[in-house]
C-alpha cells in the first residue's frame, strides 16, 4: 500500500487526540479472510494487558485535557501471539449508529471545528478505521445490509433507496443479527431508528430483537416527534409511546436503564441515535421547533427537511450533543461493570449531508462518491483489543455482521449466505484480510473497491477509475491508463450485480 494517502493525512491533524499515527504504512495495513475462529480458539486469542493499558488511558475528558495518544499497537501477527492469552466471555455487543455523520465530522477524523473528546477517547482505547464504508449511501439500505449480512439488493425491502413507502420493509422471516444471536443465547434490544419498515408488518420485535423503543421512519421532528407524514412516530414496542422531550435525551436515557439493568446473559443493544439527521434542531431549540410542526400540520410538503434551516454553528451543536450523548452511555457502561467484556461499534449510516464535514473526500449522501459511503468507524472491545490501533484497511457494513456472529458463536444461516467477511482473525489476531471486493448499487450508480483501486459510474454513465488511496477526491482518472483493470473491475461489478433484485420499473 503507498505510503502517501491524503485521506490518512487528514484523518489525524491533531496526534493529542488520536491514537498513532495514520500516516505510517507500516503498522496496520493488514486486510481479513473469513476465518473460521473455533470457540476454543477464540478464548485463548487476545491480550491481558489490553485492559491494563485502557486504565491508564483515565477517564472521559475534554480533548485539551486528555494527555498523549496511546503507543501504536500495529496489526501483526507476531505482536498478537507475543501478547499474553486471557479467556473472555462472549462479549455483549453495543452497536451506535450515527446518522448522516461525515467522514469527517468527528474532531480525532479531522474536523476543525467539532470537538468530539468522547468518541475520540473512544477511538484511543481501541481501533479507528481510516477506510471503513456505510453498505450503501442512504440510511434504510444501510441498515438492511447490517441486520442482514447482506447486499440491501438480495432483499425486495432494500431496493428503495431510503424506504418512504409503508408497504416496503425487511421481511419478518428473513435472519437477521440480532435473530441469529437471539439463537445464540443473546439477550436483544434496539433503541432509536428502525426505518426497515413500518406496522403492522414490519418492525424489530418481528425481525429478532425482544425489546424496541424508537421511531419507524427515516427522519422526525426531535420535539414532536412527527415524521415526514405527520404521523406521530416515537413507539415502545409496538404502542405509541408520549415523550415530547428533546429525542436525543430520551434515547440516551432509554440506552442506560437498558444497560444498567441485571443482565443474566450477553446482550445485542442496537443504539440508532437520529442526530444529526435534518431536521437541524438542537437541544434547547423548541422555537425553531415550533415553527416546523405548524408547517408540518398546515400540510406543507418537505417541511421536515428544513431546507431553509441549519448552520455550520446548529450542525456542530448537534454532533458535540451526540457525542456528549454517547459519552453518557459509555459512562453508565463502565459503572455497570461491564464495560471489559463489551464489544462497542461506532459507525454512521452513509455519509454526510449539507452541513457536514468530508475533506478530503467528493460527495456525500446519496452519491457512491466516497462522501457519501465513506464513514467514521471506531471499535473497542478492553478484554481483547489492544488499545490505541489505526486500521487502513477497506471494511464495510455487511463485514460488521459476519464479525460480531463469529465472535458471538453464532452461526449464519445458510439459506441466506452472508455477503461480508468476519474480521475476527485482523481485529483479534493481526491476521490480513485477502483480497476482496466491496460491491455498491445505487440507482444510477455503481461502484467496486479492489484494494488500492475503486471502479465508479456515476448519473454520467461513464466508466471511472480512481487510484483511491493516493487520490481519495476521485479526481484522476485512470481508465484511459488502467483498460484492463477497468475491465476486470466492471466485469466483477456486473457479476454481483446479476445475482441481485432487479430494480422495479418506475
Amino acid at each position: 500500500m503507498p505510503s502517501e494517502d491524503p485521506a490518512r493525512a487528514v484523518a489525524a491533524p491533531d496526534m493529542s487526540l488520536n491514537s498513532p499515527d495514520s500516516t505510517d504504512p507500516a503498522a496496520p495495513s493488514v486486510p481479513v479472510p473469513p476465518s473460521g475462529l473455533s470457540r476454543r480458539a477464540f478464548g485463548g486469542l487476545a491480550g491481558a494487558g489490553a485492559a491494563a493499558a485502557v486504565g491508564r488511558l483515565g477517564a472521559v475528558a475534554p480533548v485539551a485535557a486528555a494527555g498523549p495518544a496511546a503507543a501504536a499497537a500495529p496489526f501483526t501477527e507476531e505482536a498478537f501471539r507475543a501478547a499474553p492469552g486471557r479467556h473472555s466471555r462472549r462479549p455483549n455487543i453495543l452497536f451506535i449508529l450515527g446518522d448522516d455523520l461525515g467522514w469527517a465530522d468527528l474532531s480525532s477524523y479531522g474536523s476543525p471545528h467539532i470537538r468530539t473528546p468522547h468518541l475520540d477517547r473512544l477511538a484511543r482505547q481501541g481501533v479507528r478505521f481510516t477506510h471503513a464504508y456505510a453498505g450503501s449511501a442512504t440510511c434504510s439500505p444501510t441498515r438492511f445490509s447490517l441486520y442482514t449480512g447482506r447486499y440491501p439488493g438480495r432483499t425486495k425491502g432494500g431496493l428503495a433507496e431510503p424506504i418512504a413507502d409503508r408497504s416496503a420493509g425487511l421481511d419478518p422471516h428473513h435472519p437477521t443479527l440480532a435473530s441469529l444471536l437471539r439463537t445464540a443465547g443473546y439477550s436483544t434490544a434496539l433503541i432509536g431508528k428502525w426505518h426497515c419498515g413500518y406496522l403492522p408488518d414490519h418492525s424489530p420485535t418481528k425481525s429478532g430483537w425482544e425489546t424496541f423503543f424508537g421511531n419507524f421512519g427515516g427522519a422526525l421532528e426531535y420535539y414532536s416527534k412527527l415524521g415526514l407524514a405527520g404521523e406521530y412516530d416515537l413507539y415502545e414496542g409496538d404502542a405509541e409511546y408520549r415523550d415530547l422531550r428533546y429525542y436525543t435525551r430520551i434515547l440516551t436515557e432509554r440506552a442506560i436503564d437498558h444497560i444498567e439493568r441485571d443482565h443474566d446473559k450477553p446482550w445485542l443493544l442496537n443504539l440508532n441515535f437520529t442526530t444529526p439527521h435534518w431536521p437541524w434542531i438542537a437541544d434547547g431549540d423548541e422555537e425553531e421547533s415550533a415553527r416546523i410542526v405548524r408547517r408540518i400540520k398546515a400540510g406543507e410538503p418537505g417541511a421536515l427537511w428544513h431546507q431553509d434551516g441549519g448552520s455550520l454553528e446548529k450542525y456542530r451543536e448537534m454532533v458535540e450533543d451526540l457525542d456528549r450523548s454517547i459519552g453518557e452511555v459509555l459512562a453508565a457502561l463502565r459503572r455497570s461493570g461491564q464495560e471489559e467484556d463489551t464489544l462497542v461499534l461506532f459507525a454512521s449510516d452513509n455519509g454526510g449531508e449539507r452541513w457536514s464535514y468530508n475533506w478530503p473526500l467528493s460527495g456525500n449522501k446519496a452519491s457512491l462518491q466516497e462522501g457519501g459511503i465513506r464513514v467514521p468507524t471506531i471499535v473497542r472491545w478492553p478484554a481483547r483489543l489492544r488499545p490505541g490501533q489505526v486500521s487502513h484497511e477497506p471494511v464495510f457494513t455487511p463485514d460488521w455482521t459476519a464479525t460480531l456472529l463469529e465472535l458471538a458463536g453464532a452461526r449464519p444461516d445458510r439459506g441466506h449466505p452472508l455477503d461480508g467477511t468476519s474480521l475476527a482473525g485482523h481485529l483479534l489476531r493481526g491476521e490480513r484480510i485477502a483480497e476482496r471486493d466491496l460491491f455498491w448499487r445505487v440507482r444510477g450508480e455503481r461502484a467496486l473497491r479492489r484494494g488500492d483501486w475503486k471502479y465508479y459510474r456515476g448519473k454520467s454513465g461513464k466508466d471511472q477509475l480512481f487510484h483511491i488511496v493516493s487520490d481519495p477526491r476521485e479526481q484522476a482518472d485512470k481508465a484511459p491508463d488502467e483498460r484492463r483493470l477497468l475491465g476486470e473491475l466492471r466485469a466483477a461489478w456486473e457479476a454481483v450485480d446479476a445475482t441481485l433484485l432487479p430494480y422495479p420499473k418506475d
